[in-house]
């Protein structure tokens, strides 16, 4: 499956996300701790946003200007959502594996979003998200934890969506390679293999 064809399955299930069962602390903890290791509060970066905006309103709280804070899905109908609730946010309708950085970012965010591109793009994306942050810039991320790369599908959630992970020794080894210093490493929901990295740009 393409980006474009993930975009279209959310669009069909975006109540999922309004739904009062939502847990709207999902994820949060984690970009509390990342933000630790954040040395300058300029610009920032959502990608994957979504529709509810927690992690602008976190953002907003821990002194990130409005203006400086950017959004990128490939679902039209979650971006709706989300400049409905944010309209003071920049909002990017766009693929990220197409989609060309124009900014340098001081945190970035890929929560539950880039494990969705094609398992052939993930280095290429990777590699250019950490080129897109400044010196100390913070990117955390979460991925399947598997030992080993690959991909599936499933439609857990209604429609079939994709899945892919270049394994958690693979995503470290990359990062190392691109030059950052790795700040932190959970799998947050054991036994689900749900991990997440925190990484700073250090060359």
């Amino acid at each position: 499956m393409n980006p474009e064809q993930i975009g279209k399955a959310y669009d069909q299930i975006t109540h999922l996300w309004e739904s009062n069962d939502f847990d709207r602390n999902n994820g949060v903890e984690a970009h509390k701790r990342a933000l630790t290791f954040v040395k300058n509060k300029g610009k920032a970066l959502d990608i994957g946003c979504g529709c509810t905006g927690r992690f602008i309103e976190l953002l907003l709280n821990e002194g990130f200007g409005a203006s400086s804070i950017s959004g990128i899905d490939v679902s039209e109908k979650m971006l709706a959502i989300a400049k409905q609730r944010h309209p003071e946010i920049d909002f990017i309708q766009a693929d990220i594996c197409k989609h060309q950085f124009t900014e340098q970012y001081d945190f970035i965010s890929a929560w539950d979003s880039i494990w969705h591109i094609p398992l052939e793009q993930q280095r290429c994306v990777l590699t250019k998200i950490v080129a897109s942050l400044r010196h100390g810039g913070v990117f955390v991320f979460s991925f399947g934890g598997t030992a080993d790369e690959g991909y599936h599908t499933d439609d857990f959630m209604g429609p079939e969506v994709y899945y892919s992970s270049l394994g958690t020794n693979g995503f470290l080894h990359l990062f190392i390679e691109l030059g950052c210093m790795v700040r932190h490493l959970e799998i947050d929901q054991y036994p689900e293999l749900h991990t997440y990295l925190i990484v700073e740009k250090t060359n």
